[in-house]
């Protein structure tokens, strides 16, 4: 078996840029068209976040999205299935599932890895899930070469090490506490964290949580290996919502997508 964790982000020599969508927003169809715009606009990662009626980690942005998702009729296991659909239609980029922990106890642990990983899934990212009681999860992904992708926040110095040591795939840092959504100035204290963090680990890291503007990401990209975009991407699909629905009016909206993704990495 190849090892996918080990490409998860070292394949290539350019800045790691990962977009965050929801499953499902507006569509299931969309979502794929979106992924594979996505990719062709730059992303290096897709992270694929799972609707979600009580999101603890997501700000008014994404929790509209999981409502549009919810309201559509999308699911866990509808979720997972887009994978190979977007894989049929050419995406090479790996995909990270984003979940909370109360979805992915419901379905059955073992029922979602061994279904991710057979659908060409590369990891999975659970917010909730704490670092003390992720230990049968990463297990389980393991055993499935898939990566558990670690969350570190700006916490106890030893704690962040500790996270640092043991994180596979890549290692996204939480740029500041409290819920995502698109910020206008970073807490100044991220610098030291972001530094502390990378010198711990020996896999790359990502920032994310409020980049949302090209100039966040050029300075993130000297501080980290990556950034991660959730709901300043969010925002324009959310104001895309109903040309996306349409055939016709999607090409449209998927280029005012893909601009909006290269203003923020080409700079």
């Amino acid at each position: 078996m190849t090892n996918k964790r080990m490409d998860i982000a070292t394949n290539t020599d350019q800045p790691l840029f990962i977009p965050f969508i929801t499953a499902g927003d507006p569509t299931g169809e969309a979502t794929v068209d979106i992924a594979l715009t996505l990719e062709e606009a730059g992303a290096s990662i897709l992270e694929l976040g799972i609707p979600y009626s009580d999101p603890l980690a997501d700000g008014p942005t994404i929790q509209a999205a999981s409502k549009r998702a919810l309201n559509g009729g999308m699911t866990l296991e509808a979720a997972l299935n887009l994978v190979p659909k977007m894989r049929e239609r050419g995406l090479t980029i790996p995909v990270i599932i984003f979940t909370y922990f109360n979805p992915l106890l419901q379905y059955g642990e073992e029922r979602f890895v061994n279904e991710a990983a057979e659908l060409g899934i590369d990891g999975l990212l659970v917010p909730d899930l704490p670092y003390e009681e992720s230990n049968y999860l990463d297990k389980l992904c393991d055993d499935h070469d898939l990566s558990l992708i670690s969350l570190v926040a700006p916490t106890s110095k030893q704690r962040m090490v500790k996270i640092a040591k043991r994180a596979k795939g890549f290692l996204y840092c939480v740029s500041s506490l409290g819920v995502t959504g698109a910020r206008n100035e970073l807490d100044p204290r991220v610098y030291d964290f972001l530094k502390t963090v990378r010198e711990a680990s020996s896999i790359p890291t990502a920032v994310g949580f409020g980049i949302s503007s090209a100039e966040q990401v050029k300075v993130m990209q000297e501080y980290a290996d990556g950034v991660v975009v959730g709901s300043a991407l969010v925002t324009v699909i959310g104001e895309q919502e109903e040309a996306l629905k349409n055939e016709e009016t999607r090409p449209a909206a998927l280029m005012k997508i893909k601009t909006f993704v290269s203003s923020l990495i080409s700079s």
